[in-house]
């Protein structure tokens, strides 16, 4: 009698892990940074139709690398998990950490059960009581990492991270923070990137109410300028 076929589980987290590593190395880059006014977010995305930085609530914002179908589906949760928090009990109560935590649980449960883990990093930035910053980055397996000053998802993350790290100091202005933006994600070869090809979003705590703002064209010609 044949024995089954066995493959030990530390064997099949490997592969998985493996898996959804490549899966978000193909995606490109998308950079989360704090500046003086609040966080900008910055992902190289040459689709005007897809968006890979959204609101999720009014001042939390959300951003995704990897397979796009699958960081929009989690994008979608979000916002019903922060909309009926935020009715049943308190728009206070809908907090970046609370909703970076839920990912985090969802993720880790379909990394470990199912047979396809996600193929995705994503990034849940707001801004909290006294307009402090917050940015928490979730990974393929529901690991959580909360990160300070700024934060890297997809492509070749750790490379520009590491570009970042000895750039940035403090939060900048809005045109300085997203020159160095450009300039890490030119340092992985994408030297013919320009702000005009970004797409480009802001947590701006001076504004009331909702605080996520897209940067038009116009305004990008201008910073550039």
């Amino acid at each position: 009698m044949a024995l089954p076929y066995y493959v030990s589980p530390e064997l099949i987290m490997q592969d998985k892990a493996e898996y959804a590593k490549k899966g978000i190395a193909r995606g490109r880059s998308t950079v989360a940074m704090e500046y003086e006014h609040g966080v900008v977010l910055m992902a190289d995305n040459p689709s005007v139709s897809l968006n890979k930085i959204s609101e999720i609530y009014d001042h939390i914002a959300f951003a995704g690398a990897g397979k796009y179908s699958e960081f929009e589906n989690l994008r979608k949760a979000g916002i019903r998990h922060a909309d009926m928090k935020g009715y049943l009990y308190s728009r206070e109560d809908v907090t970046t950490k609370s909703l970076a935590n839920a990912y985090s649980q969802s993720l880790g449960t379909i990394f470990s059960q199912e047979i396809k883990p996600l193929e995705v990093e994503i990034l849940v930035v707001g801004l909290g009581e006294g307009e402090t910053s917050e940015m928490y980055r979730i990974s393929f397996d529901g690991s959580i990492f909360d990160e300070k000053l700024v934060a890297v998802i997809g492509g070749r993350s750790e490379a520009i991270m590491a570009h970042l790290k000895q750039q940035v100091e403090g939060p900048r202005p809005l045109p300085d923070a997203l020159k160095k933006g450009l300039e890490a994600l030119a340092s992985v070869g994408q030297p013919e990137l320009r702000l005009q090809q970004m797409e480009i979003a802001v947590l701006d705590c001076r504004r009331s109410g909702r605080k996520f703002r897209r940067l038009s064209q116009a305004e990008l010609i201008d910073l550039s300028g």
